[in-house]
């Protein structure tokens, strides 16, 4: 079967994030005076070939410890599995 899987990854809570930074200070200068606190990470979609939704969240948990998120720095999260026709 075809599955894609969403992937949510972000800076670790309690690091430095100099572009959510950055974005929080411009939405403030725009007049968005209520934001406190923006953090920016990337989504990833990812479609693979899988006998069942637990065997591609294996996969997707193995490429992102192994490739996609920085263990040192990042935490990441599978968010959601879907079939594809």
């Amino acid at each position: 079967m075809r599955f894609r899987g969403r992937v949510r990854v972000m800076p670790r809570a309690g690091l430095l994030d100099p572009q959510g930074h950055a974005v929080e200070q411009a939405l403030g200068a725009l007049g968005f005076i209520s934001v406190r606190q923006v953090r920016v990470g990337r989504t990833l979609e990812i479609a693979l070939e899988a006998d069942s939704e637990q065997q591609v969240r294996e996969r997707l948990r193995e490429m992102c410890e192994r490739l996609v998120a920085n263990p040192v720095t990042e935490d990441f999260s599978i968010d959601a599995v879907e079939a594809l026709s």
